[in-house]
């Protein structure tokens, strides 16, 4: 048998190993349990790690499957969501004449899974479609803080202009004051100059899945406007139903 297809047998072993266990388990266990020594064991579980198969636990040697199939759901997960939301997301480009944003959570994050910029302006925002931005410092990041049930104690509060949030007190006011609203701002708080609006984005069963909202140059989304804005997508959201 070749060299290679040696490797990738014993490496799925290890793998099927892995995921029935049951639970974590050590490499030095793996290693008794299937006979295999150190050095290989390591070499299968880094190309296991690097491909994404296997994790380890925060702050632990223990070793557990990724659900791959689970990976796969989620990938048509966002797929269907930017589907489900992409008229929602051209309504309010046009109304607001400004870049729309589609957002989720992700591993406290936020994901910009996608955008649509139907401005008439003649110079287009970049795309953001794939980058993560902190929760705390991004207007669709604190619409999901406020309607979601995450733990605050979680977010590092890394701090980018003058306006950031830096603290729990201070993020806990915001939010609440995005819960009587019904939206949230950023305002220069993650990139000098740019100013965002979201408002949380909700299924028809009235669960969470993600934000909506804008972003623009602070010289033309000034304090009234922003708010004016908040309340436009508000009241746009709420006419849409999102089956998903």
């Amino acid at each position: 048998m070749p060299q290679l297809i040696k490797s990738l047998s014993k490496g799925l072993k290890v793998y099927r190993f892995i995921a029935d266990y049951g639970k974590p388990i050590l490499a030095v266990t793996l290693c008794e349990k299937l006979d295999i020594d150190k050095s290989t064991m390591s070499r299968l579980l880094k190309t296991l790690k690097d491909e994404d198969f296997i994790s380890y636990l925060e702050n632990s040697n223990e070793i557990i499957a990724n659900d791959i199939s689970n990976k796969t759901n989620q990938s048509t997960k966002i797929e269907l969501l930017i589907k489900k939301t992409k008229v929602l997301l051209e309504d309010i480009s046009i109304i607001t004449n400004e870049c729309a944003y589609l957002g989720v959570f992700d591993d406290y994050k936020v994901s910009y899974i996608n955008q649509i910029d139907l401005s008439n302006r003649e110079l287009k925002t970049r795309n953001n479609i794939g980058v993560q931005t902190n929760l705390h410092t991004s207007a669709l990041g604190k619409s999901i803080l406020a309607f979601g049930n995450y733990d605050l104690e979680k977010i590092k509060f890394n701090q980018y202009t003058n306006n950031t949030i830096t603290n729990i007190n201070k993020l806990k006011k915001d939010i609440e004051q995005v819960r009587i609203k019904g939206y949230s701002i950023d305002n220069k708080e993650y990139q000098d100059g740019m100013c965002c609006v979201a408002v949380p984005l909700f299924n028809k069963e009235n669960i969470l899945i993600g934000a909506v909202g804008i972003s623009g140059n602070s010289i033309r989304l000034e304090s009234k406007r922003l708010h004016e804005i908040g309340e436009t997508i508000s009241d746009l959201v709420s006419n849409y139903i999102i089956n998903y």
